[in-house]
């Protein structure tokens, strides 16, 4: 009943990859909107040029979506990756500590929540498979 059992649940894999790609397109989401209001309402951007420049922001975390939907562990990698550059770009842009706050709360901790869910189901994914 622990934890680390090496027993096969299918039920809480699929509920760990669902969560993990929620967590991702909500990302794609709020990635959007967020660099678009910054653009478009904060400096002035024309909407096509906001969206534009919205949309690569979005097209990242939606590649990391696709990517999630075939390998998880790179999923999950190329999710700790970004959540270390967040980091360094805070630490050399010396962000305010409120920033921090929205980062950490709104970034961070949905990316490494994601990347856990991606290598908690790969494990899962590789137990079934040597159970059967």
């Amino acid at each position: 009943m622990g934890l680390f059992d090496r027993t096969c649940k299918s039920e809480r894999m699929n509920v760990q990859r669902m969560l993990a790609r929620f967590f991702v397109l909500l990302g794609a989401v709020f990635l959007f909107w967020m660099a678009f209001g910054a653009r478009y309402a904060y400096q002035g951007s024309p909407f096509t040029q906001a969206a534009a420049y919205a949309l690569a922001f979005s097209a990242i975390a939606l590649l990391v979506f696709v990517v999630g939907l075939f390998f998880e562990n790179i999923a999950a990698i190329i999710l700790a990756l970004g959540a270390v550059a967040v980091i360094v770009w805070g630490v050399t842009a010396s962000w305010s500590p409120g920033t921090w706050g929205i980062m950490i709360f709104l970034f961070l901790i949905p990316m490494v929540a994601s990347a856990a869910l991606y290598v908690s189901a790969a494990r899962m994914q590789k137990i079934c498979e040597m159970a059967s």
